[in-house]
């Protein structure tokens, strides 16, 4: 998930309850058709691109370990809603450590937690700068054997250009690696899915915010658009 789908830049927090209550419920309604680890981003918060040209510093790395630590912030406030509002049990799990708040993410450990039916949340993206947390999207994904990889976001899927500017954009429908890449597509990373075509890893890309979505991809219902190898 993308930090924008948890969050509201215009509140005080940067946090919607609406809509996080609204993906904690998407969840809690699948719990028990998958194993479900989450990568989440932390765009409602703070990027680091954005601190860097703010803040004029050169040091890319710095405002990227600083983007690292919004995407815990998001994986906490998650855990904790999906904890206390929907009794599901969780762990969090981060790319570099935090003892105090979140274990550091050991492949087997991780598996060990989804086989328990614990959903991992995992934060702090790859551990690494210059890497968006699309990225460590795939990585966990194929880190952890995924059956299936889901970009939730707030539109229906993948689009030749954004539909919010432009109202005759067309929404494609399955499209791979490589012809995504070529037309220079923004809705995932470009490192995130050169990695996926490397790894021969789909990604399915829906809107998050249509109720019983969610349980329609994991039922492999034909929403959204998918990022294919063929």
């Amino acid at each position: 998930m993308s930090g924008e789908v948890l969050g509201d830049r215009s509140s005080k927090t940067h946090f919607s309850a609406k809509a996080i209550d609204f993906i904690a419920n998407e969840i809690f309604s699948v719990i028990d058709m998958a194993e479900i680890a989450i990568v989440v981003g932390g765009g409602n918060l703070l990027r680091g691109s954005e601190i860097q040209k703010g803040l004029d510093l050169k040091d890319s790395t710095i405002c990227d370990h600083v983007g690292m630590l919004a995407t815990t912030m998001n994986a906490l406030v998650f855990q904790g809603v999906l904890e206390q509002k929907f009794g599901i049990h969780t762990r969090v799990m981060t790319a570099t450590e935090m003892r105090s708040f979140g274990e550091l993410f050991i492949r087997r450990r991780a598996m060990r937690h989804l086989e328990k039916g614990r959903v991992v949340i995992l934060a702090g993206g790859t551990g690494n700068p210059n890497f968006s947390t699309d990225t460590a999207m795939v990585l966990r994904a194929h880190e952890l054997n995924a059956d299936l990889t889901l970009k939730g976001t707030k539109v229906d899927g993948i689009y030749d250009r954004d539909p919010k500017e432009d109202s005759a954009a067309k929404k494609i429908k399955v499209i791979t690696h490589t012809d995504y890449l070529s037309r220079d597509l923004r809705i995932i990373d470009s490192a995130a899915v050169a990695l996926a075509r490397n790894l021969n890893w789909d990604i399915k890309v829906f809107n998050i915010f249509e109720k019983g979505n969610l349980k329609k991809a994991i039922a492999g219902d034909k929403i959204g658009s998918i990022i294919s190898s063929s």
